[in-house]
């Protein structure tokens, strides 16, 4: 199952500069586990020590957020997945 996921620019420098990249998977985090596979570096920035998603980031499937299933939220074909920090002030 293809999908792709666009590179956020702060992770480009841990990714050889790819700014997209197609992986396979049936849901979110086997792709984001495809995308470790490829460039580890990446992980410590997406994922934490328990396995779960880093506070303060979210994952969008074509445009809606994967929240709060986060990881396990399932993909299909053709899904476009977007890695971004979530903004939060006071």
């Amino acid at each position: 199952m293809s999908v792709i996921i666009n590179i956020p620019p702060f992770l480009e420098h841990l990714t050889e500069s790819i700014k997209r990249i197609e992986v396979d998977g049936k849901s979110v985090g086997e792709c984001l586990d495809a995308l470790i596979e490829r460039f580890p570096d990446v992980k410590p920035k997406l994922i934490n020590k328990d396995g779960k998603l880093l506070k303060g980031l979210n994952v969008f499937i074509n445009g809606e957020s994967a929240y709060p299933e986060e990881l396990a939220k399932p993909v299909k074909d053709g899904d476009r997945l977007n890695i971004t920090y979530v903004m939060v002030g006071g």
